[in-house]
């Protein structure tokens, strides 16, 4: 399953990459052909782009298909959820595995639908021909107009993106029966970058050293290790200690913090 997941991610990554660079590489082709520049210009224009909006469009329509299904498992897609929170653990979860099995169905029409509409566009002859058996009347199916693709192989997109999507659908459904939660994306979270849990941390100070001349540290004070003993400044409030403050408002210099310090201790 995770060879899966890893390569949906990879397929709209590579999709989304290549679709990004090609246009990029089209757009600045077409300006730059027409700055008169001895050799460059007449190499620019021998380079023919013309394929590339239609091979992006191809990409994005993919790369669509499949991260609808990314979607699903992780969790991202828009839905208004306003209502069911409302009701009874039980009867939220009956809405929940109800609308699950609503999508796997609507995606399964969508993969034999498709999947007929390509056998019937130009697959059916394709396969036919690979494995050398006869094709008699069988259509080969028109081409796209740039890079003269088979149409049936740029619109295989629609049952096979359907069908992984199917099968997401179905595996949410399972795991949300065994589990009661959905997927969920923290839209505040990094991938490749590790979660500290503050708990766990205790008490302890997390230092943090300033090099200036070696001799000066900074202790960044959790808020659970803020003395009870607090500073009047003057005006009845209290404030919490000058390495706090240092901390939270980023406004006092190093030096500052260690002559304050110094004077504690007096």
């Amino acid at each position: 399953m995770k060879f899966l997941n890893h390569l949906e991610e990879w397929l709209i990554t590579f999709l989304m990459g290549g679709a990004t660079l090609i246009i990029f590489l089209a757009v600045v082709h077409r300006y730059a052909a027409g700055w008169p520049i001895p050799v460059v210009q007449d190499w620019l224009l021998t380079l023919n782009f013309g394929w590339a909006q239609e091979l992006c469009i191809i990409m994005f329509v993919w790369m669509a298909k499949f991260g609808a299904a990314y979607g699903v498992r992780t969790g991202i897609h828009v839905g208004v959820d306003v209502l069911i929170n409302q009701m009874e653990k039980s009867t939220r979860g009956k809405f929940v595995v109800f609308g699950l099995l609503a999508g796997a169905t609507f995606t399964s029409i969508l993969t034999y639908l498709g999947g007929t509409f390509i056998w019937d566009n130009g697959m059916h002859y394709a396969v036919f021909n690979l494995l050398g058996l006869k094709t008699g009347v069988l259509p080969q199916g028109p081409t796209t107009p740039d890079l003269e693709w088979p149409t049936w192989l740029v619109y295989s997109a629609v049952p096979f993106g359907s069908s992984l999507m199917c099968f997401r659908f179905l595996q949410v459904t399972v795991s949300f029966l065994k589990t009661g939660e959905l997927p969920h994306h923290d839209h505040g979270h990094v991938d490749g970058i590790e979660e500290v849990d503050l708990s766990a941390v205790g008490t302890d100070h997390a230092v943090k050293t300033i090099q200036d001349e070696g001799t000066v540290e900074l202790h960044a004070v959790l808020e659970d290790d803020i003395e009870p003993e607090q500073k009047d400044d003057g005006t009845g409030q209290k404030q919490a200690p000058v390495e706090l403050r240092a901390v939270l408002e980023d406004d006092i210099e190093p030096e500052q913090i260690a002559k304050d310090r110094k004077e504690d201790k007096r």
